[in-house]
């Protein structure tokens, strides 16, 4: 299979699947180096092609949404706050799309996650409980903005309650 081919036998399999794919299982089903893979993502994006690199992989996102979309401001002080902050919202249903925060210098920075799953959760956590990473928020003292989407309003609802219940939402 020649290059042309494998970016699209790779555009077939993201269009095919609804969750991530990583670079490093692409790479197999390929057989290829993961950083072919990198190379293969970066020319199919530069081609037009909408394509996320989440923290559990890459992922083209699915059409537009039938449920409910909100973007939230939230607040948490630690780790053990944001692990909550996203179980709450991937327990019920929803999909943690992006997180972004104000700076005084930069403007908005910003980051897709596109978290869905609990699995996905414990993969994205384990960034920050394994290792010293600090979290986006830790620059505007815990303060940031998620994208949230849900199957329904009322799932939505219920994912704002919790949320609030939990003190992690800035009102």
């Amino acid at each position: 299979m020649d290059a042309k081919e494998r970016r699209g036998a790779i555009l077939q399999l993201l269009r095919n699947e609804t969750l991530p794919i990583t670079g490093g299982e692409l790479a197999a089903r390929m057989g290829v180096s993961r950083q072919v893979i990198v190379q293969d993502i970066a020319l199919l994006r530069s081609g037009g092609q909408t394509i996320f690199a989440t923290p559990e992989g890459y992922l083209i996102p699915a059409g537009a949404s039938t449920g409910a979309r909100r973007v939230i401001a939230a607040r948490h002080g630690d780790v053990a706050g944001m692990r909550r902050e996203l179980e709450i919202v991937v327990s019920r249903g929803g999909t943690v799309v992006d997180v972004s925060i104000e700076h005084p210098v930069y403007g908005e920075i910003s980051a897709p996650l596109h978290l869905r799953t609990r699995a996905g959760v414990d993969r994205f956590m384990a960034n920050f409980e394994q290792d010293d990473i600090s979290p986006l928020s830790l620059l505007t003292g815990g303060v940031h903005l998620h994208t949230i989407e849900a199957p329904s309003a009322a799932a939505m609802r219920r994912i704002l309650t919790d949320l609030a219940e939990a003190g992690l939402l800035v009102e």
